[in-house]
């Protein structure tokens, strides 16, 4: 159950930052955690704020921080939560720069989802995003979900063809992210 309650604000260990948090997106690892699926793999302390993927500004640094000031709008993943409050506390190597052309809604949808899809296609399936590797025809399923759309814009950086699948009112939208032939 989800309870509204006032809570300090965190303070940032050496090699964190304090994000003041502009918008948080919830992901699948959130929703499983809050719905109980994944509680024999990641199990929690109580009482816990939810919430992995988070933009906002930095409002302080930890002694060892080297690659943010505050001020700097940041996005971030967070590895214990803590996104749906209005301060959270991330990694420095979790964190990263938020261009001033990206806006902080748009910043928030990408750890979890941007992750899975460039770990699925580097790691996974070796491919180089680059262009420097060999041509590969691709499928990506559910194109049109989180992880698909990063998947097809990443795979698009690799000039792979690309075959996307989605639901019909997707169609346009998934042509749109660099694919080349779209199923229903």
């Amino acid at each position: 159950m989800l309870k509204h309650v006032e809570v300090p604000v965190p303070s940032p260990k050496k090699d964190e930052v304090l994000i003041k948090v502009e918008t948080a997106s919830i992901n699948p690892i959130d929703w499983k955690l809050q719905d109980g699926v994944a509680r024999p793999f990641l199990p929690r302390k109580f009482p816990h704020i939810p919430g992995t993927d988070v933009a906002g500004e930095v409002v302080q640094v930890g002694s060892e921080v080297q690659s943010f000031k505050v001020g700097e709008n940041v996005v971030a993943v967070l590895g214990n939560g803590g996104a749906l409050a209005e301060y959270a506390v991330a990694n420095e190597g979790s964190t990263v720069s938020r261009p001033p052309e990206v806006s902080a809604r748009e910043a928030a949808a990408l750890p979890i989802a941007g992750l899975a899809a460039h770990q699925s296609l580097t790691q996974l399936a070796g491919i180089k995003l680059d262009g420097t590797g060999p041509e590969v025809n691709v499928l990506v399923t559910a194109a049109s979900g989180g992880v698909g759309q990063y998947a097809v814009q990443l795979l698009k950086l690799a000039n792979a063809h690309i075959t996307a699948t989605c639901g019909a009112r997707n169609i346009d939208l998934v042509r749109s992210l660099g694919a080349d032939e779209v199923l229903d």
